[in-house]
């Protein structure tokens, strides 16, 4: 009880610490993330963007900075994280920019935070522009979904050389000289047996075929803005995109997801199976928040008063986590009896054909440190512990 509370107040005391600012507890995740773009044998490196929710609805008391974010119930943070991912595996390497939006400030790892009433698709660009500052070894292509389908946006990336790969809606376009519908390109594309399979993949547990097609299309109507106040229609620059068309497909030829791309990548670059991978690994993102909420982490509970403190803490948490998935993704003989391991000290029980899972190793690695600092600190052999558990149970009388 005495080492717990003191590991409480050491941490209050961390958090609380001013000159532990968010730029400085960043940085170990952006060097780990350098580290990993330079053991990549790709030229390219995936920066996706996401945003989710944190519902402290029932820490209102303690909480004084919530923000409402969508009815007069749902009450919380807002969370923005732009996660790096390996190109050729999928595996995270870090999270290298981190918004946290309270109900009177945004705490940020970005040099110049975004402003309170900045739209998600706001902080985007900024961190694109922060890109540079990192110094990564490859070339960053930003990974979005479809909230990010603006053409005025993406006019705007093009323009200032950043690469992109968004989800996209239905949208009319110039293709060989005429003006088609996606959805149309799309139906001519699969009537004349263009899709061609891209490797496996996982939906839903269950391995898939991945298929792919793609047309060179420009994006040349006005988009919106908003310009004194008024919604205006504005004229931009048409831009050259490719359009790529993925989905996935069971072995009895059902088509299970589909998913339409713009990208700027140029072709030569990466082919059409390389953007299709892409997108798939986009979901990393979502298994990362997964992790840091679940049973580990469990970031919704977290009790510290204030978005700074609770966005102190991600920063440090995000670290485990990423180890994790690292740890998820390896095939070496080391990792897997490591995971083996992690697993037996969790104590959860795994399904039926199932050898680990994200949060039963988090709370598997929690505990072996734990462990280990126990063994550091009182300096204590296995066998002059396993003497102790005997001289203890020897004087233990059954009443």
């Amino acid at each position: 009880m005495e080492k717990s509370t003191s590991a409480s107040q050491n941490l209050w005391r961390f958090l609380k610490n001013e000159r532990v600012s968010l730029l400085k507890l960043i940085e170990p995740l952006r060097q780990l993330g350098r580290d990993g773009c330079a053991g990549s044998k790709s030229d390219f490196v995936l920066l996706a963007h996401d945003w989710c929710k944190l519902a402290y609805g029932s820490q209102t008391k303690r909480k004084k900075d919530l923000l409402q974010l969508t009815h007069e119930t749902d009450i919380g943070y807002d969370l923005t994280t732009s996660l790096l991912i390996e190109a050729d595996t999928g595996v995270t390497l870090a999270p290298m920019q981190v918004h946290v939006k309270t109900g009177d400030a945004v705490h940020s790892t970005a040099e110049h935070p975004p402003a309170h009433d900045d739209h998600h698709l706001d902080q985007l660009e900024p961190t694109m522009d922060e890109v540079a500052q990192w110094e990564l070894p490859r070339r960053v292509v930003h990974v979005i979904d479809r909230e990010a389908d603006s053409l005025g946006r993406l006019r705007s990336w093009h323009a200032k050389g950043h690469l992109f790969l968004v989800r996209c809606d239905d949208r009319r376009v110039r293709c060989e000289g005429r003006s088609v519908l996606l959805s149309e390109l799309n139906d001519e594309l699969d009537s004349q047996c263009e899709y061609a399979d891209a490797g496996k993949a996982l939906y839903h547990g269950k391995k898939v075929q991945r298929q792919v097609a793609e047309k060179t299309v420009t994006l040349y109507r006005p988009h919106s803005e908003v310009i004194d106040g008024e919604k205006k229609a504005v004229t931009g620059e048409p831009i050259e995109v490719r359009t790529v068309f993925v989905r996935l497909v069971d072995a009895d030829g059902w088509i299970l997801a589909e998913w339409t791309l713009l990208t700027n990548v140029p072709a030569d670059q990466a082919n059409a199976s390389d953007v299709g991978r892409w997108y798939y690994f986009r979901w990393r993102i979502e298994s990362f928040f997964k992790l840091l909420k679940s049973h580990g982490q469990e970031l919704e509970y977290w009790q510290q008063e204030s978005g700074e403190a609770i966005t102190k803490r991600l920063l440090m948490a995000s670290m485990a986590c990423v180890l994790v998935k690292q740890l998820e993704a390896s095939e070496s003989a080391s990792a897997i009896k490591f995971r083996r391991h992690l697993i037996r000290l969790s104590g959860r029980r795994m399904k039926r054909g199932v050898e680990f899972t994200g949060p039963a190793l988090l709370a598997g690695y929690g505990i072996h440190l734990t462990m280990l600092d126990f063994l550091i600190e009182t300096e204590m052999t296995t066998d002059e512990l396993r003497q102790l558990e005997k001289a203890a149970l020897s004087e233990v009388r059954l009443v």
